[in-house]
């Protein structure tokens, strides 16, 4: 009691806070906080800094002004809101670390099934083909079995390749991201019955994993979106890169979405969008009016070598 303010502060804040007192006398206004721009330190007895939440005030009384300012100790707030900070960080990391190591299971499956599995289908559609060139025209019963079984074959080559395209389509790897989309395009369009304007510039095109995957993965969770809920005759998807960020949008012509359908349990599709923005640092919003569409508009930043 009785010493300078002086004595809780940190010595290299001593010698300004004159001035900003001064400062904040001159201002005219009675009161505001010293936290809202940077963190406050103060000094305990022993030397030891930590985070205050401080607030100054002012008034006139006969013999001149008067200032007061209320400290108050919110370590306990400060450290818990670093943990907070480290926990979603940690978790950040590890939902990249997950869905990296399931697109990359995703693609080995896809793989086995396109290759390994396509093949012996192959296989067997050669030996059916060599059976039914060498069964006389007059064994009708044999023959027909011969055309069942080809009817079967057909339809499983058809659900191999739908099977190994939906968990990763393999020309996001050999071929790069504009092939992946434009053929994600043409898919969309055979089930849902829309039409789909797409844009991909040079760059974007050549974007390296893991951006290819989740931006592949966004713009497929749109679609599905447009044709399943809003019932979409066109949608627009542009992607192109920005300085260190890749852009992406997705608009649709639909029923529109309204703000608690953003907020409505279930909506797993609009949070797995949110979720794969927020795990590579981007931002994301999305925005519609009933019966006017939706629009969705992702920024991502490019990985600092995938820009040199």
């Amino acid at each position: 009691m009785g010493q300078p303010l002086t004595l809780l502060m940190p010595e290299r804040f001593q010698k300004r806070h004159p001035m900003h007192v001064e400062g904040f006398g001159h201002t005219g206004i009675s009161s505001r906080p010293m936290m809202s721009q940077r963190i406050v330190s103060a000094m305990r007895k022993g030397g030891e800094e930590f985070p205050i939440d401080a607030s100054i005030s002012q008034s006139s009384l006969g013999h001149g002004r008067v200032f007061t300012v209320i400290l108050r100790d919110v370590s306990i707030r400060e450290r818990t809101r670093q943990e907070l900070a480290q926990a979603r960080e940690d978790l950040r990391e590890l939902s990249v670390a997950s869905r990296t190591a399931r697109e990359q299971e995703n693609s080995r499956i896809s793989r086995e099934l396109h290759d390994e599995l396509g093949q012996n289908l192959t296989s067997l559609k050669m030996d059916l083909a060599w059976l039914e060139a060498n069964t006389p025209a007059e064994d009708t019963r044999v023959r027909r079995t011969l055309v069942a079984m080809r009817s079967v074959l057909d339809s499983t080559v058809a659900a191999t390749r739908r099977i190994s395209a939906d968990l990763r389509p393999l020309m996001l790897d050999d071929l790069g991201l504009a092939a992946a989309l434009e053929w994600l395009v043409e898919e969309s369009t055979r089930r849902h019955g829309f039409t789909v304007d797409l844009e991909v510039d040079e760059l974007s095109a050549n974007i390296a994993e893991p951006l290819a995957s989740q931006i592949y993965r966004i713009v497929q969770e749109s679609l599905t979106n447009a044709g399943r809920h809003a019932a979409a005759r066109h949608v627009r998807v542009h992607v192109r890169a920005i300085g260190p960020e890749i852009h992406l949008d997705v608009q649709d012509d639909g029923r529109g979405i309204a703000p608690d359908d953003l907020r409505k349990k279930g909506s797993f599709g609009l949070v797995g969008i949110r979720e794969r923005v927020y795990i590579l640092a981007g931002s994301v919003e999305m925005r519609g009016d009933p019966g006017r569409g939706t629009a969705i508009h992702v920024r991502l930043p490019i990985p600092a070598e995938a820009r040199a």
